[in-house]
């Protein structure tokens, strides 16, 4: 009989976390396992790529809580007070008041997820691959029967705001935790100690041949241009720090190179980037190329790859420019000195504007250290497909 896993993801946005559970997907047999995937919103760029073997649903009590989780509180009071629901209105105060005095958002969880219904199927394993995500996470530990529970951590928790209250008492419901890397499992421990038996480095599938393979579709990537082009691939939000990779830029035009500069992603900051790109005078410089399903043919037709991340939990698009063998520049964010040796198969600088142009340049006119960090990275495998062997042992 096949086991019944459920993962549970926020949507199918194209970013990292989703890309990473569909290459997850890509290497689980369908034949053996009868997998559901729970999406707090049935949308995003990704939904099209989710096999058809996979069960998709979607959690249709979210939108009855989605407010009042994210909107600042005094909104919700004044719509409870415009509704005359005044009851509602005083239970939502008490609950918000006590857990934020605490610090404990446990107590406002409790309250906001009393009305959701539990899941009515069981499982054998339920995961909530978003971690940490405390609406998942919340629902997967309390709201989901199961006979085992996994949370997957993505991010560097030491730069995100986690409730530690709350991840304590969620945590005691999981029976494994999965960390992408080593140093987000580190600082998960600093920040959790009860996690240290539990948690587990669960690397990010990368598959080198299918990464490669579609590396060859053909693409318009601004192939009349004769120059040096530097692509990132990210998220447009200010811990992508693509704002420095504008500023890097300029001065790399006032300093006279032939470059521009590609960002592949989608991101609440686009305006704000749009705004520092006409200030700069770079609306033919600095190009923003949108979303891109297959971002491959961008980094393996690019001259440099940057990832100019003010944080990471592992960094996905690094690794995928290290399997296309790209000259790389990366700032020092966690998890960055797991990917790449400094100075061997790629540049390790901190998060500084000066910095990043003192590496790009050197390498723009130092093409020869540039083939030997391609050379060098021909020779490191960046295939972890034998990663899910790590899940299929807790399986069972």
């Amino acid at each position: 009989m096949k086991k019944k896993i459920l993962f549970m993801l926020s949507s199918m946005n194209i970013g990292g976390v989703e890309k990473s559970f569909l290459s997850l997907l890509s290497v689980i047999p369908k034949d053996k396992y009868d997998i559901t995937l729970l999406l707090l919103e049935k949308k995003g760029g990704f939904l099209g790529k989710i096999p058809d073997w996979v069960k998709v649903e979607e959690a249709s009590w979210y939108a009855k809580i989605k407010d009042i989780i994210l909107q600042a509180p005094h909104k919700t009071v004044r719509n409870y007070l415009k509704n005359k629901q005044y009851t509602k209105m005083g239970s939502f105060l008490g609950a918000y008041l006590i857990s934020k005095r605490l610090s404990d958002r446990n107590i406002f969880y409790d309250h906001i997820f009393k009305e959701v219904p539990k899941n009515i199927t069981s499982y054998d394993v339920a995961i909530s691959y978003q971690g940490p995500t405390d609406i998942i996470d919340y629902y997967i530990a309390k709201k989901v029967k199961a006979k085992k529970k996994i949370s997957w951590i993505h991010f560097d928790v030491s730069k995100h705001l986690i409730n530690t209250k709350l991840y304590k008492k969620l945590h005691k419901k999981f029976d494994k935790i999965f960390a992408v890397s080593e140093e987000a499992k580190n600082k998960l421990v600093e920040k959790l100690p009860q996690d240290q038996n539990k948690v587990e480095v669960f690397k990010n599938i990368l598959s080198s041949s299918v990464i490669n393979d579609l590396s060859h579709a053909e693409v318009d990537f601004d192939n009349s241009f004769i120059g040096i082009k530097i692509l990132t691939v990210g998220r447009l939000a200010n811990e992508k720090g693509q704002d420095v990779a504008i500023k890097v830029l300029s001065k790399l035009i006032e300093s006279g190179y032939n470059v521009r500069w590609y960002c592949i992603g989608e991101g609440e900051d686009r305006k704000q980037y749009e705004q520092l790109i006409r200030e700069l005078g770079l609306e033919s410089q600095f190009i923003l190329l949108g979303s891109k399903q297959n971002p491959y043919p961008y980094i393996a037709n690019s001259d440099i790859y940057v990832q100019t991340s003010r944080h990471e939990g592992f960094c996905l698009t690094l690794a995928e420019a290290r399997c296309l063998h790209k000259p790389i520049i990366t700032t020092n964010f966690t998890a960055a000195y797991e990917q790449i040796i400094n100075n061997y198969d790629g540049f390790i600088v901190d998060f500084d504007q000066e910095q990043l142009f003192e590496k790009i340049t050197y390498l723009i006119d130092n093409p020869e250290k540039s083939k030997d960090l391609t050379k060098n990275l021909l020779n490191n495998s960046v295939d972890t497909t034998s990663e899910i062997d790590k899940l299929y042992q807790f399986i069972g």
